[in-house]
């Protein structure tokens, strides 16, 4: 990877439409109709649903004058490989043409499952698993997303439990990206202070990473370096405002750019130890990226790279005046204490944890896994400088 970014080689691929605004979900029926699909197929959980987001949903459809043949709203906070075979089944049994996910990140991985079997013809979800194995364009498949973080409307990933084995399957190809994404502020209004914070700080991460990780490109920096912006200038606000709509706008957009950037350029450190603290003390994901956020960056500035990447964020997360006001051999340690006050600022707002021991569900027995896990972790090959065993643990036991 090194020796490509040397060579000023990288690619960028982000084929979704994005259709946003207060009244994006009006579109929803036009964009099915445009390509043919009549008998589209709902996939959501039950928390969205007891939110009435889809309430908005079947009365933009209603509007045009088209329905769902189905809702499947059975998808749990980690979905599985179970979960996905059930509503292969009700999409058959249905004669669905198309899929529509309304929801968060799990709802978004599970309909992307579903979409593989349906198009493939298969019952065996792992015999897809892993990266390239698709090698045709699946059903039509359009994202509502309800959270403002994951940025899953606009990345060719997606991961599915397989309990009975006990393993995740990871899956990775750009078929798998929607036809759409429809950016609604309705669909987040609902949301309480502390997921707003937690999601918003994930695609906070999402482009912190994508901008000072190995991968960075000058296509994928535009798109991070524009969420991290948004973000900066609109969580407090939003959190302080929940129900203005053009705030949660701003918020949800963020999250796209966010999205856009890091599948065009990958994660570093804070994913890889978020992953395996989340893994090992079931923390929410959004949560661990607030609080290992600062604490990588500062490991990153001591091996002595990415002074000058890091140093840049500050333009981002304070504006014009502060940067230019900052010396430039103090911008990066300025940039970092940005992230920290506005760490502070959600703490005071909604208690959004800042240290692992402030989550008060992490012992500090578990740090030696957690530190195994991340070591292993596929998103740390992307983090501009190497850490070994002891290096994690030393950063826990700060982040504790």
């Amino acid at each position: 990877m090194k020796s490509a970014q040397n060579k000023g080689y990288y690619e960028f691929f982000c084929p979704v439409k994005t259709i946003a605004g207060e009244a994006a979900l009006e579109h929803l029926a036009f964009e099915l109709s445009s390509i043919g699909c009549k008998r589209p197929l709902l996939i959501t959980d039950k928390g969205v649903v007891g939110a009435g987001l889809t309430a908005y949903i079947h009365a933009a459809m209603d509007s045009a004058q088209m329905e769902f043949v189905g809702t499947c709203d059975d998808v749990p906070p980690d979905s599985s490989v179970e979960t996905v075979a059930n509503i292969v089944a009700q999409y058959r049994k249905l004669a669905a043409d198309s899929l529509v996910a309304v929801g968060g990140g799990s709802v978004i991985d599970t309909a992307k499952a579903v979409n593989i079997l349906v198009s493939e013809d298969s019952d065996n979800l792992a015999k897809f698993s892993g990266a390239g194995i698709l090698k045709h364009p699946l059903k039509p498949f359009f994202v509502v997303p309800t959270t403002a973080g994951t940025g899953s409307e606009v990345t060719s990933v997606a991961v599915i439990a397989d309990l009975a084995k006990g393993v995740k399957l990871p899956f990775s190809s750009p078929f798998l990206l929607p036809n759409a994404a429809i950016i609604d502020p309705r669909m987040t209004l609902t949301l309480p202070p502390h997921i707003t914070a937690a999601t918003a700080m994930d695609a906070m991460t999402h482009s912190i990473e994508a901008f000072t990780c190995l991968g960075k490109n000058p296509l994928s920096d535009a798109y991070a370096s524009a969420a991290i912006k948004l973000i900066s200038e609109n969580l407090v606000a939003t959190l302080q405002s929940p129900k203005d709509k053009q705030l949660r706008l701003k918020l949800a957009q963020a999250s796209t750019m966010a999205g856009i950037a890091f599948s065009n350029s990958m994660v570093g450190l804070v994913h890889s130890l978020g992953h395996a603290a989340g893994s090992v003390a079931h923390l929410p994901h959004g949560m661990c990226m607030s609080i290992f956020l600062p604490f990588a960056l500062e490991y990153n500035l001591e091996q002595g790279q990415g002074r000058d990447v890091i140093g840049e964020l500050l333009l981002y997360l304070a504006g014009p005046e502060v940067y230019a006001a900052t010396p430039k051999d103090e911008r990066p340690e300025a940039a970092i204490a940005e992230i920290r006050g506005l760490r502070d600022e959600l703490y005071a707002l909604c208690s959004l944890p800042r240290t692992l021991s402030e989550t008060g569900k992490v012992e500090r027995s578990q740090l030696a896994r957690i530190a195994e896990l991340a070591l292993d972790d596929g998103s740390i090959i992307f983090n501009p400088v190497e850490a070994d065993y002891e290096d994690l643990l030393k950063l826990l036991e700060r982040a504790y």
